[in-house]
């Protein structure tokens, strides 16, 4: 990973603060090299060098998308303009379109003054780390060779969504019918994006009738009503909007809509590590085949897939990391642990409108409420904590510390983690922001928070010992 003050290129893509770092001569710089990288891709195998651009509602995104798809078009490339759309819509249109790559323009659940351009392959998914470096030294490199002036890439635009949901309703594990006899209620928070469009008409594709979607923030109007992280803290105008509609649960995403959290007919938020627990419960009474998730994700998909006697895979943190582990064991599904739900049969990518689908259906299939299912998964308490990246190397820190717990099990796949029997605590440098991630999870609140404040302190004492030293 790349960072400065200003700006941080990884795995998860360039992003930074617009007037702030990401600037538009940063976006000519990385969306030339993008383009030039997919253009000389495509020529050596000859497929077309076509690139799908959409992006979330963040009042910047037309203006860097302008920049965008200019650059790529005086690259030789020709763009397929989505508009404005969920990340898992424009992973789709890129296998749709047989298109030489994406480019996601969103920077996730990052504040509204934040954005990025989320970069993807030929298959829809996030450049690999080799992949991703070969973006990166060029754009740091010489400038990329422009396409002459009869060579210029084309351009052209579609709306993609009604595609991605005619996907979802076609997987033989939905039946909107039978959804539709359920008669759900739903709010819907889409935090004035992209998801305040996609929830509503997928959930009216689903059989929901249209007086039963109540809509919280669904404009999408890029100013977020409150920050954009799908937590408890930031959704408490959704769990109490659930039992005043009589509602049978909620939905809330981030800006991009690759992230699902859900509220009970109670109004009690699930915490999101369960909704790919929720989702495995789903699957796994359907189908056979093992799960993948990553380091940082709850005990909780342990212990259900021990109920349906099924197989648990971990990675590296990093939506391409679980991919390439689900393509190495033939997964049926996978996810992360901040509401991400991966459905190989769909594409490659965290899909929060595949995992509303998969909610619904489990409602009806099952016959039993949210809070009903709720109580019925495994439950852990989880704390996620921060500090900003020391001066120190990442690596040299979490080794120092590593040390001292040979004697534990210890993960240093991704960053260290220290597996305990109740509990463990996972410490990585995060691949969105400039800070280094301390997640803890024990079997109630308060053991959870003291764990995590505990290796907080720890690592903050090992940072003054390697500053001293």
């Amino acid at each position: 990973m790349a960072t400065n003050d200003t700006l941080i290129a990884s795995i998860s893509g360039i992003r930074g603060i617009v007037g702030g770092g990401l600037d538009p001569s940063v976006l000519v710089r990385y969306a030339g090299a993008f383009g030039t990288w997919c253009r000389e891709r495509a020529d050596s195998t000859e497929q077309p060098s076509g690139i799908v651009v959409g992006r979330d509602a963040r009042s910047s995104g037309d203006a860097c998308a302008q920049v965008v798809i200019g650059t790529l078009r005086g690259m030789g490339c020709d763009v397929m303009d989505l508009g404005m759309a969920s990340t898992p819509t424009v992973e789709m249109a890129v296998l749709q379109e047989h298109a030489a790559g994406g480019i996601v323009i969103s920077a996730s659940h990052n504040p509204e003054e934040w954005n990025a351009l989320k970069l993807l392959n030929e298959a829809g998914e996030f450049l690999t780390p080799a992949q991703g470096e070969a973006v990166i030294e060029r754009a740091e490199g010489a400038e990329a060779a422009p396409a002459a002036h009869d060579a210029l890439g084309e351009y052209r635009s579609r709306n993609a969504l009604p595609e991605h949901i005619d996907e979802i309703l076609a997987l033989d594990l939905i039946d909107p019918e039978r959804i539709a006899a359920q008669n759900l209620s739903v709010v819907v928070d889409g935090i004035n994006s992209v998801g305040g469009v996609a929830l509503p008409r997928l959930l009216h594709r689903l059989g929901v009738a249209e007086e039963n979607v109540h809509c919280l923030h669904c404009e999408p109007t890029g100013t977020f009503a409150h920050p954009a992280e799908p937590r408890p803290d930031h959704l408490t105008e959704l769990t109490a909007a659930v039992p005043e509609h009589g509602a049978d649960l909620g939905l809330a995403v981030d800006p991009d809509v690759d992230r699902l959290a859900l509220v009970d007919e109670q109004g009690r938020f699930l915490l999101e590590e369960l909704t790919q627990v929720l989702a495995a419960d789903f699957l796994w009474r359907h189908r056979e085949g093992p799960f993948v998730t990553n380091l940082s994700s709850s005990r909780a998909i342990d212990d259900m897939a021990a109920r349906h006697g099924q197989p648990v895979h971990r990675s590296a943190v990093g939506e391409i990391n679980v991919v390439q582990r689900m393509k190495a064991v033939d997964a049926v599904l996978g996810g992360e642990g901040n509401g991400g739900v991966i459905l190989p049969d769909l594409h490659h990518g965290r899909d929060a409108l595949v995992g509303t689908a998969f909610v619904l259906q489990h409602l009806a299939d099952t016959g039993q409420s949210l809070g009903a299912l709720h109580d019925d998964l495994p439950h852990y308490a989880m704390a996620k904590d921060s500090l900003p990246l020391p001066d120190v190397a990442p690596d040299r820190l979490l080794a120092s510390l590593g040390e001292e717990y040979d004697d534990d099990d210890l993960s240093t796949l991704d960053g260290l983690k220290i597996n305990f029997d109740e509990s463990w605590v996972h410490m990585r440098p995060s691949n969105t922001e400039p800070v280094l991630r301390v997640y803890a999870e024990a079997p109630t609140r308060s053991d959870a928070h003291a764990l995590a404040n505990r290796f907080r302190d720890e690592l903050q004492e090992h940072v003054e010992t390697l500053d001293a030293a």
